[in-house]
């Protein structure tokens, strides 16, 4: 639709720097454009693998602490599920959701309406809980790397100013943009992985130099395990402990539009891009697969039981005991900084998720405003969030562990899910498959639960923070036009070009019957009502409330006669926005501004408020009036509202 010739004040140049990317060049939002630069896949992988590859100086400890001396193959089993259980599920995800939707899409297609849009508020909230505490416990556990290292004065022991100052540097990198943050990553990432190989390396040399230790270890499996079934069996059992170690895929396809797909990728289809994210999980699987089983095998060999329980000194950084024991206090310390790094810019593989997620449901949605789509204000809240997170919990690792696990694992749980179903009706064994890997990811998602309760409550925090916050924003933005184009067919054109020749009298109607005798009442009583001339023609404007979840949309208008009567027909979410939109729409295609005329509606207007809040329709005329307010600032180029009576 043309745009009012109504002054337009240009924005300050602070608003021009946060909605970067957002704003055309006549400084209106331009919601469909993607602001990012796309990188290659293993530079992505790098950005997501902070947090996964991070996991490497903490996993090792869990393992033991959960497993003992069956350390290794409670690893072994994580690593099969790992290969053969997350990788085919996000394999599938990425194929379904090229653009950045994740798992949640694929759920979101299984119901329809308000149902629909309620099963992603929820797992949406799931996802909240999983990055925003992503970003705090990892910035959390960085400070306790810092604070712990005897080298730092007691001064400086200020777990939640230090961990708000990581966050808030976190955020400054974001607000500069993503190609520095992939910068950032894939420094940060070869370092740190080039170090661990030094360390597992060093820890492998010493296995087959003392040749006693690994009899050792031997001995000490077989005194709590009787025989290999009940130790595999113990593993079984022990799996949801361990299932951290899974972190990341959510995330490798939450942001697959940082991905560079190949130059005849098409919007529509991206193959490229898929066949490069695809890349991208297999690269950190692999890469996480090798490293978890050499440190977990090193750790629980050749490091003594007592020193992975609280207070030991290799509770939390089993890999960095090691790098100290083996390569001296040099080595162990350049070790040390470079975990508290990653572990620091974990939180950005979390924060690219939420920046490339939230904005794909929410404003489209009409559940939250339309500058959520940028990405330097969405920076901005999920850091004042990770702040309140972060003093609230007092910056506790312990505090938001079991939230983090919750959130991990609901979203991997979802996607098995939504990947089954849409295998359900493909032939042969892989559906059973995947079937499968649904249960168990269902099932450690519940043992998770049952141990941990505190994740579910603090997920449940997140869910009704996002389904209040989105019924405010649906109210607030509910009087916007809410139509992004509208299109007339071949007969609608004909009957506005008749139309345009005198007054433009529009008359909408909601359809009873649809007879003949309907239209001959209807004009008699708004003639009378509206006082409108026998002589001046008129022409009626019906729409069919569809479904009133969605927000906004193409409205297509269908010119249909009944007699000497002109019709015009369309679906739309919400009837009065439907109305004020065909409205602007006529006056900038004819240059001549149009009379609606309206009956009295009778009824409580709380009642009329919620009907049209949650079904698109309700007191039509005073709500299409102010919608034309808010969309037409200027009154003279206002269409025109009657209401008779």
């Amino acid at each position: 639709m043309a745009e009012a010739k109504s002054k337009t004040t240009a924005p300050s140049a602070f608003k021009r720097w946060l909605l970067a990317g957002f704003l055309t060049s006549k400084n209106q939002p331009q919601p469909d454009i993607h602001p990012h630069q796309q990188h290659s896949w293993y530079k992505v992988m790098c950005l997501t693998g902070v947090d996964y590859f991070s996991t490497l100086g903490y996993q090792p400890g869990i393992a033991f602490l959960a497993a003992g001396a069956l350390s290794p193959i409670a690893t072994l089993i994580l690593i099969l599920l790992t290969l053969f259980g997350a990788l085919p599920i996000y394999n599938r995800v990425a194929a379904a959701s090229p653009n950045g939707e994740g798992s949640i899409s694929m759920l979101e297609s299984v119901l329809s309406r308000w149902r629909s849009k309620a099963l992603v508020l929820a797992l949406l909230g799931f996802a909240a809980t999983d990055f925003i505490i992503t970003i705090t416990l990892s910035a959390a556990d960085a400070t306790a790397h810092i604070t712990e290292n005897p080298f730092v004065p007691k001064s400086l022991h200020h777990e939640v100013y230090i961990t708000l100052a990581l966050v808030a540097l976190l955020a400054a990198i974001f607000l500069k943009g993503f190609k520095e943050a992939i910068g950032i990553a894939v420094v940060l990432v070869v370092i740190y992985l080039s170090l661990n190989v030094v360390v597992v390396s060093v820890g492998l040399y010493e296995l087959t130099t003392h040749a006693e230790k690994l009899p050792e270890w031997k001995t000490a499996l077989f005194a709590s395990h009787s025989n290999p079934l009940a130790m595999i069996g113990v593993a079984l059992l022990l799996f949801p402990k361990l299932a951290l170690g899974l972190s990341g895929f959510e995330t490798g396809v939450s942001v697959m539009p940082l991905v560079k797909g190949e130059a005849t990728d098409a919007h529509h289809h991206v193959y490229g891009r898929i066949k490069n994210t695809r890349k991208l999980l297999l690269g950190a699987a692999l890469i996480m697969s090798v490293m978890l089983m050499a440190s977990s095998t090193i750790t629980t060999v050749l490091i003594p039981a007592e020193k992975f329980q609280p207070g030991g000194e290799a509770n939390g950084r089993a890999l960095a005991f090691l790098a100290h024991e083996f390569l001296g206090d040099k080595f162990g310390t350049l070790y040390d900084i470079s975990t508290i790094s990653i572990l620091w810019f974990a939180g950005a593989s979390a924060m690219a998720g939420l920046l490339n997620i939230v904005p794909r449901y929410l404003p489209r949605y009409g559940m939250a405003p339309e500058w959520t789509r940028a990405t330097r204000p969405l920076v901005l809240v999920f850091t004042a969030i990770a702040f309140a997170v972060t003093i609230i919990f007092q910056a506790s690792v312990d505090a938001q562990g079991g939230a983090y696990a919750t959130g991990v694992l609901m979203l991997m749980s979802s996607a098995a899910i939504a990947v089954t179903m849409a295998a359900w009706k493909e032939d042969g064994l892989k559906k059973w498959a995947f079937a499968f890997i649904a249960v168990v990811f269902a099932y450690t998602t519940i043992v998770n639960i049952i141990e941990r309760t505190e994740g579910l409550k603090i997920a449940s925090f997140f869910i009704g923070a996002i389904v209040f916050t989105s019924f405010i924003s649906r109210l607030v933005r509910s009087t916007e036009l809410r139509v992004e184009k509208v299109e007339l067919d071949a007969k609608a054109q004909e009957f506005l070009k008749e139309m345009s020749k005198g007054e433009l009298r529009i008359v909408p109607n909601r359809r009873d019957r649809g007879n003949l005798r309907e239209y001959v009442f209807k004009e008699k009583e708004q003639r009378e009502d509206n006082h409108i001339p026998v002589g001046d023609s008129i022409i009626f404007f019906e729409v069919t409330p569809d479904d009133a979840s969605e927000f906004s949309g193409v409205l297509n208008v269908r010119g249909v006669s009944l007699g000497d009567y002109k019709i015009l027909r369309c679906k739309s979410p919400a009837v009065p926005n439907a109305i004020a939109a065909f409205l602007l729409h006529v006056r900038d295609a004819t240059g001549k501004i149009p009379h609606a005329y309206f009956g009295w509606s009778e009824g409580n207007p709380l009642e009329y408020v919620l009907k049209y809040i949650f079904f698109g329709e309700g007191d039509t005329a005073p709500v299409t009036r102010e919608v034309l307010r808010r969309a037409e600032p200027a009154p003279e180029r206002r269409p025109s509202i009657h209401i008779g009576g």
